[in-house]
């Protein structure tokens, strides 16, 4: 059962009729495949590639691409949102981003995994960031769109299980083709594909009319990228905080192969098989808490105290890889780094859908401003990692402390928050 198509008018925001679980299976689906085709490359694929290409500057050549990489992709979801706002297509607000998203995404890949020199590799990262924000713009709309306030804390917490998911399979998916560059790409990228495609021919989206749609003045392209937090303070202190526990995940995402291989020892054929075993064990802790959280952050009518332990558990987390000697207590701090994810993000995007400053209006677009949240830190992390290893000798164990410190401030600036409970 799908809901119903909605008017663009603010009455439709109180009377949304509460989604089935055909639809929220779906939408699932497609959110899973879009992080598969996009976080696959960021976890292993485009670092063995660099290492491939130029492996006596392959951490700094790593830390080029993604970290310009995550500057298109913080560019591209707040503008997509907006045009996907502002879309009048006969085929809906929505659909037209997360089709040609995903395709010209997969198109991207497809350059990289046949890339001869880093340069290669990094335009065809840059196009492909953009390429997947604009199917992430469209998608996360769909969320205050289509669900009612009462089934947003389970929505969103079947949601947060979509990441993780798509780390995992996109995991399991590289080691099992590890011996081509081109399926470790490619394999998750069709998959990716077909899953959105599936959504989007079922998905009764939202249209508007050009009459609707008032014409853009400079003011609005401002507007684009920003939120004016001394208006909206409660959705700047929850931006906030989601961009420390990302940078926190970020170090950890972008470093483990390094981490496994300098710190741990491990050599470079087991690393696709040993991150893929992380995050299956990370995964395991993810779903568990995610729709558990979820649901429960419904039956209370809270939000906030689910965030805060969640930073504070991940946070653990990272400072017990930090200190890790070897490969199992490594996996336990995975363990315990999916438990405080899975609480985190099941609750915190149900949360930023309740503080979104036009629910209606402007949902891709403030959403996509805050999604610059999860972009931004792919652009930090490489950019501050080096440093700390530089300082520190190499020493992955102080940049894992570091990467612990900054989640646990993602706990206390949710604090402010007051129009949430």
């Amino acid at each position: 059962m799908h809901p119903q198509e909605q008017p663009a008018s603010a009455a439709a925001v109180d009377d949304k009729p509460r989604v089935g679980w055909g639809f929220i299976t779906l939408f699932a689906l497609a959110y899973t495949g879009t992080w598969l085709a996009l976080l696959t490359p960021v976890l292993v694929t485009i670092a063995l590639k660099v290492r491939q290409l130029a492996p006596e500057s392959a951490a700094s050549s790593l830390s080029l691409v993604l970290g310009l990489g995550a500057f298109f992709a913080l560019v591209g979801n707040p503008l997509f949102g907006r045009l996907s706002d502002r879309t009048t297509s006969r085929f809906g607000m929505r659909r037209p981003w997360l089709v040609g998203g995903v395709i010209c995404g997969a198109l991207a890949l497809l350059m990289i995994a046949t890339a001869n020199s880093v340069a290669v590799v990094l335009l065809g990262w840059c196009l492909a960031q953009l390429a997947f924000n604009a199917a992430l713009a469209g998608i996360i709309a769909v969320l205050p769109d289509q669900v009612p306030a009462e089934q947003r804390g389970t929505v969103a917490g079947v949601m947060g299980v979509c990441l993780p998911l798509g780390q995992v399979c996109g995991t399991y998916l590289v080691q099992s083709v590890a011996a081509s560059t081109l399926l470790t790409f490619m394999v998750p990228a069709s998959i990716g594909v077909l899953l959105v495609l599936l959504f989007a021919l079922t998905l009764r989206d939202r249209h508007l009319t050009p009459g609707e749609v008032a014409p853009l003045g400079w003011r609005d392209v401002i507007g684009i990228y920003w939120v004016n937090p001394r208006q909206y303070p409660d959705f700047g202190w929850t931006w906030l905080s989601r961009l420390l526990l990302v940078l926190g995940t970020a170090f950890l995402n972008t470093y483990q192969p390094f981490y496994l291989i300098d710190k741990l020892g491990h050599g470079a054929a087991e690393i696709p098989t040993l991150i893929f075993q992380g995050i299956l064990v990370q995964t395991v802790a993810i779903v568990a808490m995610s729709i558990l959280g979820g649901r429960l952050s419904d039956a209370i009518g809270r939000r906030k105290v689910f965030v805060v332990i969640g930073g504070v558990v991940y946070a653990s987390g990272l400072w017990v890889i930090a200190a890790a000697p070897d490969y199992p207590t490594f996996l336990l701090g995975m363990s315990i780094t999916g438990i405080g994810h899975g609480v985190y993000f099941a609750v915190d995007l149900a949360l930023v859908t309740d503080v979104l400053p036009n629910r209606w209006r402007d949902a891709a677009k403030d959403l996509g401003i805050f999604n610059v949240a999860n972009a931004l830190p792919q652009a930090i992390a490489p950019a501050v990692a080096p440093v700390i290893l530089a300082l520190t000798g190499g020493n992955y164990t102080w940049l894992f402390a570091v990467a612990g410190s900054v989640a646990l401030m993602a706990s206390i600036t949710i604090l402010p928050v007051k129009s949430v409970r």
